[in-house]
C-alpha cells in the first residue's frame, strides 16, 4: 500500500462529530474496547476523563488510568504521534508500570499528522482532533478547539485506515524519508 492514494468514492455509513461529541463518542468506545485501541496524532498530551457521576461530584483522573485496566485485559494499545509527549503525559506515563514496560505502545514519527483512533478494529474516528482535552472535546465550552470528524464501522474504511497506520507503525516509510535528521530513533530501526 503507499501512503499517496485517492480511493474511489463510494456510499459510506458514518456519523458527523464535532465538539463535545468526540469525547462523548471516542472516549465511551475507548472504555469498552475488548481487542485494540490504536491511535495516531501530532499531539500526544494527558487527557483527563470523567468517572461516571455519583451523586453531584465529578471525579477526573487521566486516560492513562483507563489504558492500564485495559492492558491488565491484555488489550493491545498503540499510538503513533508526531512530537515529544508533553510533560504531564510522560509524568501520568511514568506512574503505571504495566504501561512503561510494554501495555502501551509508543512510536514517534515526526511527519505524523493523521488524526485517528480505531477501536477493536471495528470502529474508527478520523478528523482533526490531536489526542488533546482540547481536542477531543474534554474541555469546557469556552476552552475546547473546534474540531470535526467522523465515526464509522465501515469495514472497507477501516481496512484502508488501519493498512496505512500499521505500514506506518512498522517504519515502511522510514527508508525514503527527508526528515530523517530529525528523528533520533527511525521506526524502522527498532
Amino acid at each position: 500500500m503507499s501512503v499517496d492514494f485517492t480511493a474511489p468514492a463510494r456510499p459510506v455509513s458514518m456519523s458527523l462529530v464535532s465538539g463535545r461529541g468526540h469525547y462523548e463518542t471516542v472516549i465511551a468506545a475507548l472504555r469498552e474496547a475488548k481487542v485494540s485501541v490504536w491511535i495516531a496524532t501530532a499531539n500526544l498530551k494527558e487527557l483527563m476523563v470523567d468517572e461516571p457521576s455519583v451523586g453531584r461530584r465529578r471525579r477526573w483522573r487521566s486516560v492513562l488510568e483507563i489504558f492500564d485496566g485495559l492492558a491488565s485485559r491484555g488489550v493491545e494499545l498503540r499510538i503513533l504521534h508526531a512530537g515529544f509527549p508533553s510533560r504531564a503525559f510522560r509524568d501520568a506515563f511514568d506512574r503505571h508500570p504495566r504501561l512503561v514496560e510494554g501495555g502501551l505502545e509508543l512510536r514517534q514519527c515526526p511527519r505524523v499528522h493523521l488524526k485517528t483512533v480505531i477501536v477493536d478494529g471495528q470502529r474508527l474516528y478520523l478528523g482533526s482532533a490531536n489526542w488533546t482535552g482540547a481536542g477531543l472535546g474534554a474541555k469546557g465550552d469556552a476552552k475546547r478547539n473546534f474540531e470535526l470528524g467522523v465515526w464509522s464501522g465501515d469495514e472497507l474504511l477501516l481496512d484502508e485506515v488501519q493498512a496505512l497506520f500499521d505500514r506506518l507503525w512498522r517504519g515502511g516509510e522510514c527508508a525514503g524519508c527527508g526528515r530523517r535528521d530529525v528523528c533520533d530513533d527511525p521506526i524502522d530501526t527498532l
